[in-house]
């Protein structure tokens, strides 16, 4: 009995540790959860009300163009630039406390950004100022059954023009700031000014940016030209900050990253390249409250600006070839002063017939509305002209491979009349029995006139005056084309550039249009297909990409001069003329007689210390207006390839509606002196740099044997 007492006595003791234990653990459960409250609450609240985290790419420097010896073409102009990156849940009226402020400090008072306010920004501006009373002028009643955006839409109507009519200058600066801040989107820098930013308006604002929530002062970007006009309709644009994405590729671009805002190549080189030259945007990763303040930011990805591009394009050699065909043309022009549809463009290509390298591609054209001549290289690629004599080359070619013709075959040259068609001659009438080789160099139309005739099937020889022709091939006209693609002509020459015209192919197929076909003067071309047919026949028979890009290279932090090699473009052949070696061998001599042995050309070129060749080609075409037809008159051309023995340049030139002067030499004059320049530069550039120059041959050539091979 007195153990059993001892034990009940022992419990109660034990209970009371063990509460005492469990009230000092509350105890301090309590202390700490009061200075959760107390002294740390503010802090742990934020943790909570903090949000995702939000990314915002910041834009770079576009890269840069240099030409084939590092001379910089386009380059990046640092300006001043004030944006505006909202914050999450802003509302107009933030926008407009923003305008203005940011309407103290700087200027948006020019003649062209006042312009662009319209009557809405106006509406919109004066609703924000006087939103009450522009709320009571509609009634429950007006508007039952719409939504917020068409009551907004409605109210807006109402506001009377008196109203909007007595703005100050202060008031309408500040109008024309929000404009800019309400383009913006969340997270996505907006630039309000980059133009004329001075640096008084840079400083101050930066000065306070803590009282004008999502405004900053940075630095934007804008090409510059250090060669001028030179090349720069071949380079292309980029759009403004105004523009942002072109709305018909915006989803395209969306998809790839980019801002509605950013800035893109809308043509040309920028826009060909647009994937090099965009760079890497830096991304900052922001931390935020719901409220929308910034708590954190963390640089995540490093910014880098866009790569460089190396040209194929010689600058120095453009500028002359540009001075060269600009005043050719003028002078031209001059037999014309009052003449506006004559002569309105001069245009040039020069290319290595061995890798496709363009050199220069270079056009005059004449504003008659200005009265002034403007750079038109890009017409080079896009206008297509009545070659002329110059395919006669791709016609005995087509001749020789499909057996109507055999190599050295004579045939007299005597006009021709076929049945319901104008006589058709040769512009000499004295140049009597010619081969495949002659007809080449004295420009015979009659023996490409018998080509066309026998791939039709007409066998008859001379041909019987005023009767029909004996059509038993209906698919030769085709067959005739099918020749002229392999030399790039009326197909697509693979440039890279963004639009390339493929020419103009008739719609007849008559006998009589196959055989103006086979003399240049039924399809059109472009001057770079041109370029790229001569080529082909200059290489032997190898098609030959014509491309403007030679490299591309890393960009430097430096900026100051080209980085490491990220990609080379090497010699594309696209495909070899499938025709025996002779054949060719049979034109090209035909096309040195041209130049170098009493042929066409010979008297422009015969006390040249180089050796040409090539083909002339006078065209007969008409000009017309608005579907008005204004005159009849030629247009010269001229293609060839220097030195003959070993190609490395080519070159095709148009001067289209010459006038009525058939003694007008401008492509003469305008091939002369290109070639006199190229050869005098490059001997020039050897003196002062010999070894250079030699490695420079050498890699061409090992380059080309590895492409054949």
């Amino acid at each position: 009995m007195k153990n059993k007492k001892k034990k009940k006595a022992q419990l109660p003791f034990r209970i009371n540790i063990l509460f005492f234990v469990v009230f000092l653990l509350f105890s301090v459960l309590i202390l700490q959860l009061g200075v959760v409250q107390i002294l740390n609450g503010e802090d742990f609240q934020d943790e909570i009300e903090r949000t995702n985290l939000d990314t915002t790419k910041i834009p770079v420097p576009r890269g840069k163009i240099y030409d084939r010896y590092g001379n910089v073409i386009v380059d990046n102009n640092a300006v001043y630039s004030i944006t505006y990156t909202p914050p999450k849940g802003v509302q107009a009226e933030d926008r407009l406390e923003v305008a203005e402020k940011l309407a103290e400090y700087i200027a948006m008072d020019d003649e062209d950004t006042l312009e662009r306010i319209t009557e809405r920004n106006k509406k919109e501006y004066w609703y924000l100022l006087n939103k009450e009373e522009a709320d009571g002028r509609l009634s429950e009643v007006e508007t039952e059954g719409m939504n917020n955006a068409e009551v907004y839409n409605k109210t807006l109507d109402l506001i009377t023009e008196e109203e909007i009519s007595d703005f100050s200058k202060q008031e309408l600066e500040v109008i024309a700031i929000k404009k800019e801040l309400d383009k913006a989107y969340s997270l996505t820098p907006q630039v309000v000014k980059n133009e004329n930013v001075t640096t008084e308006e840079y400083a101050v604002v930066a000065e306070h940016l803590d009282e004008m929530p999502g405004i900053n002062a940075t630095t934007d970007w804008n090409r510059e030209y250090p060669f001028g006009t030179t090349l720069t309709s071949l380079l292309g644009n980029i759009s403004s900050q105004d523009q942002g994405l072109p709305a018909e590729k915006e989803e395209s671009y969306l998809s790839k990253g980019y801002s509605r805002n950013d800035r893109v190549g809308t043509s040309g080189l920028e826009l060909q390249y647009e994937d090099l030259l965009r760079g890497r945007k830096e991304q900052i990763q922001y931390t935020t409250t719901k409220s929308g303040t910034v708590i954190d930011s963390e640089t995540i990805v490093e910014g880098e600006r866009g790569k460089d591009l190396v040209l194929t394009i010689d600058m120095e050699f453009q500028e002359e070839v540009d001075k060269i065909v600009e005043e050719e043309l003028k002078a031209a022009k001059s037999q014309y002063p009052y003449e506006n549809q004559y002569l309105t463009d001069a245009l040039a290509v020069v290319m290595n017939p061995n890798t496709g390298e363009l050199l220069a591609v270079s056009g005059s054209h004449y504003n008659k509305d200005t009265n002034k001549y403007e750079d038109g290289g890009f017409r080079a690629l896009s206008d297509a002209h009545t070659p002329g004599s110059v395919v006669k080359g791709a016609t005995v070619l087509a001749g020789l491979d499909s057996g109507v013709i055999s190599p050295g075959e004579v045939i007299y040259d005597r006009p021709i009349k076929i049945y319901e068609t104008p006589l058709m001659r040769s512009y000499s009438t004295n140049i009597g029995s010619v081969n495949d080789i002659t007809a080449l160099q004295k420009s015979s139309n009659v023996y490409m006139y018998y080509i066309s005739l026998r791939m039709m099937g007409e066998n008859r020889y001379p041909f019987p005056t005023n009767e029909s022709v004996n059509r038993t091939n209906p698919n030769a006209f085709q067959t005739l084309r099918n020749y002229f693609n392999q030399f790039g002509l009326g197909v697509s020459t693979g440039i890279d550039y963004p639009h390339e015209s493929t020419g103009y192919q008739g719609n007849g197929n008559s006998p009589g249009n196959m055989m103006n076909h086979g003399i240049g003067q039924y399809d059109q071309y472009t001057v770079v297909q041109l370029a790229q047919y001569v080529s082909t026949i200059a290489n032997d028979g190898y098609r030959v990409r014509p491309h403007f890009l030679k490299e591309v290279r890393e960009p430097l932090a430096s900026q100051d001069e080209l980085g490491p090699v990220y990609k080379s473009v090497n010699a594309d052949v696209m495909n070899k003329v499938t025709m025996d070696d002779s054949y060719i061998d049979r034109v090209q001599e035909g096309f040195r007689q041209v130049f170098q042995q009493g042929g066409t050309a010979y008297r422009h070129y015969n006390d040249a210390n180089y050796t040409v060749a090539g083909k002339t080609g006078t065209a007969e075409v008409t000009i017309f207006d608005d579907g008005e037809e204004l005159a009849d008159t030629l247009s010269h051309n001229l293609v060839g390839y220097a030195p003959y023995e070993d190609p490395e340049i080519a070159f095709a030139i148009i001067v289209p509606t010459t006038g009525e002067n058939i003694n007008n030499i401008s492509n003469h004059k305008i091939g002369r002196k290109i070639l006199d320049t190229y050869f005098e530069m490059k001997k020039e550039r050897a003196q002062a740099s010999p070894d250079e120059e030699n490695e420079a041959d050498e890699q061409e050539d090992t380059d080309t044997e590895d492409e054949e091979e």
